[in-house]
């Protein structure tokens, strides 16, 4: 009987994602005599290549089976989805500029739904990457992702209660209703967008299977282009949270004019210039306009540039996904701004945000490059 050059693995024989692996024995012709004894194979050598390998002499799992990367690819959708409830309600607790002492008490719930479900959220990381880890079920990359993930979740926590003291501060100099800050609000939507974009693209990884996609010119300016309409979507997003944070949805509440002009006379009243971008809500609400209808139009020429390239079906639905919502978002937009921006609706749109981010997404890891 051959000898194994591992010690006894009983413990993992029960685990049904492990598939353990036996060297082989080398070829008569590595034994340099004609005994007709076979020698095995040095430590690391395998017989085949399989997806979980173990390291030699300590029986240890190295790299996850196909089984395992499934279960880990759901549980990070599922944190993906529990951050952008996150998102979502921190967004209706930001959207109420007046209120009546019942408004007060329906906000209050949801700023405290808000936290409990932070403390959620980081729960939803950090238990099952501990037990996923003590499982042997994340590769040596993953492991340093999930890592990231958790780290960044903790971050978020303490940004968000950044943000909220910001609010709880004396401004002697204001004699306006107590606001949080909008450099922070950004900071935080900001690490929140990261933390979901970061989950979703993980979990498609390895959940959604690779097209084997020729690789043309054409299909490398798509995929380029793909990535670059990607990130001004996360950007314009991003924008608006200045938009929440200085109210500048109820500056201007006309379209496709501001007013009675295209370009508001009021762009550029506080000195310096750059501090108009980042503290003029008349700015702040032209800067975002714009991003919203750069983004739409860099989806229609993404669309359209999709249609010239022979493509799989799933990679069709999602740039035909991506076009409908981008003009849905739109279409909220302009209705929350000639509305006054109800809460509702300004939650809708702020939603419709996350989607949008979500399916750009998919069409990236729909059209990424299959590794050699």
């Amino acid at each position: 009987m051959q000898r194994l050059l591992f010690p006894p693995l009983k413990a993992l024989m029960g685990n049904p994602c492990v598939r353990l692996l036996v060297p082989r024995a080398a070829p008569r012709a590595q034994c340099g005599c004609s005994c007709g004894i076979r020698r095995p194979l040095r430590p690391g050598q395998y017989s085949t290549i399989s997806e979980v390998a173990l390291q030699s002499g300590r029986g240890t799992v190295t790299l996850p089976s196909k089984a395992a990367e499934r279960v880990v690819g759901r549980w990070l959708l599922i944190c993906s989805g529990t951050v952008a409830g996150a998102v979502i309600l921190g967004g209706v607790t930001r959207l109420n500029h007046d209120m009546t002492l019942a408004e007060f008490k329906f906000i209050w719930y949801m700023e405290y739904s808000h936290r409990m479900w932070g403390r959620l959220v980081g729960l939803a990381y950090i238990l099952p990457a501990a037990y996923f880890w003590r499982r042997g079920w994340l590769s040596r990359g993953m492991k340093g992702r999930v890592l990231a993930l958790c780290g960044l979740v903790c971050f978020q926590g303490l940004l968000g209660w950044y943000m909220v003291k910001s609010g709880l501060e004396d401004k002697p100099d204001s004699h306006d209703i107590p606001r949080v800050s909008q450099y922070r609000l950004a900071a935080h939507l900001g690490s929140a967008l990261v933390l979901y974009c970061s989950s979703l693209w993980t979990s498609l990884s390895l959940l959604l299977p690779q097209h084997k996609l020729p690789e043309t010119r054409q299909l490398l300016w798509l995929r380029r282009f793909a990535h670059g309409t990607t990130g001004l979507v996360f950007l314009t997003a991003l924008s608006g949270a200045f938009v929440a944070g200085l109210d500048a949805g109820l500056v201007y509440n006309s379209f496709p004019k501001m007013g009675e002009s295209w370009i508001p006379e009021d762009l550029f009243t506080l000195s310096p210039i750059l501090k108009n971008v980042f503290e003029n809500p008349t700015m702040v609400q032209f800067d975002h306009r714009i991003l919203g209808i750069t983004s739409v139009t860099a989806i229609t020429v993404l669309y359209f540039l999709s249609r010239r390239i022979p493509l799989p079906r799933r990679t069709k639905i999602a740039a035909a996904t991506l076009l409908a919502l981008a003009y849905t978002q739109v279409g909220l937009g302009i209705s929350t701004l000639l509305m006054y921006v109800p809460t509702s609706l300004a939650a809708t749109h702020q939603s419709g945000s996350l989607a949008l981010l979500s399916v750009a997404l998919w069409l990236m890891s729909e059209l990424r490059r299959v590794p050699k």
